[in-house]
């Protein structure tokens, strides 16, 4: 019984970590206010542009990744 029991928690430990390694963040940026945002999600309309590497893999990445690729004109 023990058995079954720790090998359910592992199993349900492995996908959680998979659905937690299969976030995505982008760095758009507003076309009319030139101001950038971390997103979780690829942008579908026109009003925002992704910059950067495109998919970072982990939101602090991304938030990094704005003070580099993201200069206000």
């Amino acid at each position: 019984m023990k058995k079954l029991i720790v090998c359910g928690a592992l199993a349900a430990f492995a996908l959680s970590t998979q659905a937690a390694s299969a976030a995505e963040f982008y760095v758009v940026r507003n076309a009319a206010t030139k101001k950038c945002t971390v997103v979780n999600s690829r942008p579908t309309t026109t009003t925002t542009t992704v910059v950067g590497d495109g998919v970072y893999k982990t939101r602090r990445e991304a938030d990094s990744a704005v003070k580099t690729v993201c200069t206000e004109h």
